[in-house]
């Protein structure tokens, strides 16, 4: 079984949130480029099924989720799929540790670039279609939810939907 984790860094959820409002950091509102924004990070299974989420700020770094999405009742995979902002020498060793393989590019400014290995690599395409099917659901895609619960759970029904579909014959 092969788990992988990868946030939306290239997708930038837009929030709509009138300004000088406290608590922007516990309902995971970030400042980013374009305003405030939020990120989500998740955990899937091999077939491309969330398993788990975990929202942060705009800004905040992919590695900074990692303990989180770590800490997910979820099996312990083979090999750990992820992109390069999860890029760190300490979660390489953590995964190694517990016996599972890291499947991250180093990022391009690394003095010492690690082996990937590519043809795993490529699997990772599903955890992106699984983010785009997210997307598809205009709610998660703009959130215009004003707290990070509400948002969490209609990111949890949505991924309740992407799981119905795998077990469910459509025709």
């Amino acid at each position: 079984m092969t788990g992988s984790i990868c946030s939306t860094a290239p997708w930038y959820v837009p929030i709509h949130k009138p300004l000088g409002q406290k608590g922007a950091h516990s309902e995971a509102f970030g400042r980013s480029r374009g305003g405030f924004t939020s990120k989500i990070h998740a955990r899937c299974d091999n077939q491309g099924r969330p398993l788990g989420f975990v929202l942060t700020g705009g800004q905040i770094s992919d590695y900074k989720a990692v303990n989180a999405l770590m800490a997910l009742p979820a099996p312990n995979p083979r090999a750990m799929l992820a992109d390069r902002g999860y890029d760190s020498d300490s979660f390489r060793r953590d995964l190694l540790i517990h016996g599972i393989l890291p499947v991250i590019p180093s990022q391009k400014g690394h003095s010492v670039p690690q082996k990937t290995d590519w043809r795993r690599y490529r699997d990772r395409n599903r955890i992106e279609r699984m983010f785009n099917s997210l997307k598809q659901m205009r709610r998660i895609a703009t959130r215009y939810d004003k707290t990070a619960l509400s948002f969490m759970s209609f990111i949890n029904i949505a991924a309740a939907r992407l799981w119905i579909r795998s077990f469910v014959n459509v025709t």
